[in-house]
């Protein structure tokens, strides 16, 4: 597998793989029900500093084509900058969604804001995950449990319980509303 892989995209090292990654911290140990699904095995590469979600399938038909001709394989989740941080991608939601350790749900009013790229204020906040710890990855919520994009937890569940209706308490990092505000730069 790796052999094939190896002239069109790299797997992720140990150090981009796990902890840094920003989905494996909003869905922990169940990052292994991506890889082993019931249609087949999936894995995680690493092409052109972004992350791509593919099946082993589709990653031996991309071994007979020259790494730069190859735009892209599978569906990105993400992508390192240039400080080597990872950035999730809207594009990863629909998978990381229905796994998701860590939940936020934002009131009807607050949503439209947030699908604008604005942080989650407390007066917005409908319902936070127990145990959520401050700077934890979540994923964020309508409250009919639509998903919307991801965040980072600005306080910790405890903490959003008595802080100012100001107060942000989820900063925000994607959101579904990219697909419309940023439609020529996503991959």
């Amino acid at each position: 597998m790796d052999t094939h892989c190896s002239e069109q995209c790299r797997a992720l090292t140990a150090s981009e793989d796990g902890s840094d990654v920003a989905f494996s911290c909003s869905i922990g140990e169940n990052i292994q029900l991506l890889v082993d699904r019931p249609d087949g095995t999936y894995c995680f590469r690493l092409h052109r500093d972004r992350v791509y979600y593919v099946s082993e399938k589709l990653l031996k038909c991309a071994a007979s084509i020259p790494r730069d001709s190859l735009v892209a394989l599978g569906t990105c989740f993400g992508k390192f900058t240039k400080t080597q941080k990872f950035r999730l991608s809207v594009t990863a939601l629909d998978f990381l969604a229905p796994y998701a350790k860590y939940k936020v749900w934002v009131k009807p009013g607050s949503e439209q804001s947030f699908l604008y790229g604005n942080h989650v204020l407390k007066s917005g906040l409908g319902r936070i995950t127990e145990n959520t710890a401050q700077y934890q990855g979540v994923v964020v919520y309508s409250m009919a449990d639509i998903p919307l994009g991801f965040g980072v937890a600005a306080k910790s569940t405890q903490d959003c319980r008595k802080v100012d209706p100001m107060a942000i308490v989820v900063f925000h990092q994607a959101d579904v509303g990219e697909y419309v505000r940023s439609e020529d730069t996503l991959t």
